[in-house]
């Protein structure tokens, strides 16, 4: 698989923004099927960094309702990713 495959997009909130700030640690919203270490390759290949440690969570969809019609949102997978000391990304720099 290729990095791109891989990373579908980063997560912007406040909370992330702290962890950035306090941790060196950024969020991504990943492939369900990918592992810890696909995950450390796709974003050292992407952003040119290297990666201290990746921690990974199965978010599961909530329930929805539209009146009478009952649906799910879409399961997904997220990675909190920790950066070597004096690493950054540039994305997460303009937010």
């Amino acid at each position: 698989m290729r990095y791109a495959d891989i990373i579908i997009r980063p997560l912007l909130t406040e909370k992330t923004n702290l962890q950035k700030e306090l941790y060196n640690q950024v969020s991504f919203e990943v492939a369900r099927d990918a592992n810890r270490i696909e995950i450390r390759r796709a974003v050292e290949e992407a952003f040119r960094v290297r990666v201290a440690s990746v921690r990974t969570q199965q978010i599961r969809g909530k329930a929805t309702r539209r009146g009478r019609i009952q649906g799910k949102r879409r399961d997904w997978k997220k990675a909190i990713v920790r950066l070597m000391p004096g690493e950054r990304i540039d994305i997460f720099e303009g937010a």
